[in-house]
């Protein structure tokens, strides 16, 4: 696939016209290997761990001499369990994820569609994924998996996935700390559009069994920039409120305490060890699958650091 074909269908107005989820993600995804070939994370994209660099103890027999051969140093195979993982990604499908339907791509579609293309990208390399939906509950439960049929059906839950009711995280992600038992990698994809220490008491739960967690904050590009002129009725979408205003006299108020929200959610997630990527319903697709692959190259390097 030429770059200029398949990186087109990055953009998120474009992917909006296309309905059929599971090719949208396949789309991302090959569009973001294919963008990798010229990026400094090429041969590390697709298969994160599959090799690391040999050292004075390592058995010989293990030693890739394909990979020596092409770059004449020597990289020591790992095999399946070592490197495969275990990821499970929470969706937030509460009333607020659905603001957008206007401009084409709400904050649901993208979320969706970002956890469509993660889920892609971690069958491809034959990692388990699983899916959890939730918004005042769980709403769906798949176990993570990598056989074969296991992204059909994630995908098939996606699509059929309502966005309605509000969102009660606190007693949400309680319970899925005591699902989701064994250590693995936790992606949460949400607004989070929740009091602050709502939100430090969930992810204080979810971290406690030390899972890395990857915090994908999505927003719409309204609420990041706040561009409305005219006089315009705001509406609560999790609560009846409506209010007429005229939006320039609260545009630099709304900013300052949108960036001190963002900021205060970062401190958290850092003091918590998560990793924190705050997303645009403007940006690119393949921003997420980025950022997602900086942490897997982080975190695999400091694994083998501690000599796992």
């Amino acid at each position: 696939m030429e770059e200029s074909n398949s990186r087109q269908f990055i953009d998120p107005q474009v992917l909006s016209r296309i309905t059929r989820l599971d090719l949208r993600a396949r789309l991302i995804v090959e569009g973001f290997i294919t963008g990798l070939h010229r990026s400094p994370y090429h041969g590390f994209a697709v298969e994160f761990a599959t090799h690391r660099e040999y050292v004075p103890g390592d058995e010989t027999k293990h030693i890739d001499w394909k990979v020596w051969s092409k770059t004449d140093r020597f990289y020591v195979k790992e095999y399946e369990e070592e490197t495969n993982l275990k990821c499970t990604i929470l969706l937030d499908c509460s009333r607020s994820m659905r603001y957008g339907s206007d401009t084409g791509m709400t904050k649901f579609n993208y979320a969706a569609t970002l956890a469509a293309s993660l889920a892609h990208l971690l069958h491809r390399q034959q990692d388990a994924v699983g899916l959890v939906t939730f918004d005042t509950a769980i709403q769906q439960n798949l176990p993570p998996s990598s056989h074969p049929s296991h992204l059909q059906v994630m995908l098939h839950a996606l699509e059929h996935t309502s966005v309605d009711n509000h969102t009660d995280v606190s007693q949400v992600f309680g319970r899925l700390a005591e699902q989701v038992r064994k250590r693995g990698l936790i992606v949460l994809i949400s607004d989070l559009l929740v009091d602050l220490p709502t939100l430090l008491e969930a992810l204080r739960r979810v971290g406690h069994r030390r899972h890395e967690v990857v915090v994908f904050q999505v927003l719409h590009e309204d609420e990041i920039t706040f561009p409305f002129e005219d006089n315009t009725m705001f509406q609560g979408l999790e609560s009846p409120v409506q209010v007429l205003t005229e939006p320039r006299a609260l545009r630099k108020a709304y900013l300052e305490e949108l960036a001190n929200f963002v900021r205060s959610v970062r401190n958290i997630c850092a003091s918590r060890d998560m990793d924190y990527v705050q997303l645009s319903t403007a940006d690119p697709l393949d921003v997420g699958l980025r950022r997602y692959l900086v942490f897997r190259q982080r975190s695999v390097r400091a694994a083998l650091k501690r000599g796992r």
